[in-house]
């Protein structure tokens, strides 16, 4: 049934998409995305999707906008051409931190896009460490929201680090979870770091909830945008005497001087998914970043869903038995 899947890859993931067929051993679908001088987007499929299931791959990520559009936009096409079933693999959602309202007057952004997607007649979602658990509410439509927590333990464990030295670090409160799901992996404690953000990148340094001296620190997040959370959190851990600090990420957005802040931190290496592509510079701009892969995951994802199998076997290659 895989043979009969199409894979349409966007703009943002062209090369995440090549290597997704790669391991499906399909030939990337042929499609055209053309921006008109005045901002207008068109897209058309360049091949027969008639009765197929389509998946497109796209992530959300700068400009978030514009790629959103193009997914609405080829979400519209497909479907005008009597697709079996459209597919969204968004490895990064954009807006996903609009998901509550902060302050009066706010939208709910990550809704609202959920709404578009459902509208545009997209089948089913596929995405990678929502900022938020409670967006896949969001959906009337079945969502697989994955973790890439699972490949950054193995990367993490397969470094040999004195058993008794490691302590994983959630940055916040709100990312305990994560940060247990990781410990977990590495038979290693947790701690929290306790601060509090005057402003948007701005941190207050507070305490750190947890015995870190002399240890090794892993800090595990979702998001690093500009770096001056994380960095400043980093920070905190080493003057609460932390040996070392290495960094796990799932979307590495790096805007702005984020290369520049992370070059110039406590942070040893600073380990991150390509849900979001690097551009060469800023890959150049650094040897800090080790970048783990996501392909063979969402291949294996494909396939459970052209198979009708459960999408939990996909974890069974990091050995960590509570996705089995």
């Amino acid at each position: 049934m895989v043979k009969e899947a199409v894979v349409f890859a966007l703009t943002s993931n062209v090369e995440l998409a090549n290597a997704v067929c790669q391991e499906l051993g399909l030939p990337l679908g042929k499609i055209k995305v053309e921006h008109f001088a005045d901002g207008e987007i068109i897209v058309e499929p360049q091949q027969s999707v008639r009765g197929r299931d389509v998946f497109i791959i796209q992530s959300t990520c700068t400009p978030v906008t514009e790629h959103l559009m193009e997914v609405l936009v080829c979400i519209d096409a497909c479907k005008r051409a009597s697709a079996g079933t459209i597919n969204i693999v968004m490895p990064y959602y954009g807006y996903a931190r609009q998901d509550r309202k902060a302050k009066p007057r706010q939208p709910i952004t990550s809704k609202l896009v959920a709404n578009l997607l459902q509208t545009a007649g997209a089948n089913r979602i596929l995405t990678f460490d929502l900022h938020a658990a409670q967006i896949q509410g969001y959906f009337d439509i079945p969502i697989d929201d994955l973790t890439a927590v699972p490949m950054i333990g193995k990367y993490f464990s397969e470094k040999n680090f004195p058993a008794d030295d490691v302590v994983v670090i959630s940055p916040d409160h709100g990312g305990v979870v994560r940060a247990r799901t990781l410990a977990d992996m590495l038979d290693a404690p947790i701690a929290i770091i306790d601060k509090r953000r005057p402003k948007p990148n701005m941190v207050e340094a507070q305490n750190v909830i947890g015995d870190v001296k002399d240890k090794i620190c892993i800090v595990v997040d979702d998001i690093c945008d500009t770096a001056g959370t994380l960095v400043a959190g980093c920070q905190i851990l080493k003057d609460h005497g932390a040996k070392e600090v290495y960094v796990g990420i799932t979307h590495a957005i790096f805007s702005r001087d984020a290369i520049s802040k992370i070059n110039n931190s406590v942070i040893k290496e600073i380990v991150v998914t390509d849900t979001i592509p690097l551009s060469e510079e800023k890959k150049a701009g650094t040897d800090k970043i080790t970048i783990l892969s996501i392909a063979n995951m969402i291949a294996e994802t494909i396939k459970s869903i052209e198979e009708h199998t459960p999408v939990s076997h996909v974890y069974e290659q990091f050995s960590y038995d509570s996705y089995k």
